[in-house]
């Protein structure tokens, strides 16, 4: 079983922290998120995970509390998804949750 995380600065007080867990080459468990620095504290935005046994991704609202929406993905193919998603689209991610 081998595990790798990284974190990745996207901009000032912006980041993406990506972490997976393989075992016989086959994704087995994966975290990528994005993060904010937001009143002095790095919070979620946007999270993919395989936390509940399947690949979904939850959208954090400032105010507290995440919409969860399932991937219907093998986890290979959503940590793939979830890594270009976040890459394409931070900025927007950002944005709505600022907006709150």
């Amino acid at each position: 079983m081998a595990e790798k995380e990284f974190l990745l600065d996207l901009d000032i007080g912006v980041r993406l922290r990506c972490w997976h867990k393989t075992e016989g080459g086959q994704v087995t468990a994966f975290t990528v998120q994005m993060e904010l620095l937001f009143e002095d504290q790095w919070k979620p935005v946007v999270r993919f995970d395989t936390a509940h046994g399947f690949a979904h991704r939850d959208l954090y609202r400032r105010c507290g509390g995440a919409i969860k929406t399932p991937l219907g993905m093998d986890f290979r193919t959503a940590r793939t998804f979830a890594q270009d998603d976040i890459l394409a689209n931070w900025r927007r991610y950002r944005d709505l949750f600022l907006r709150g």
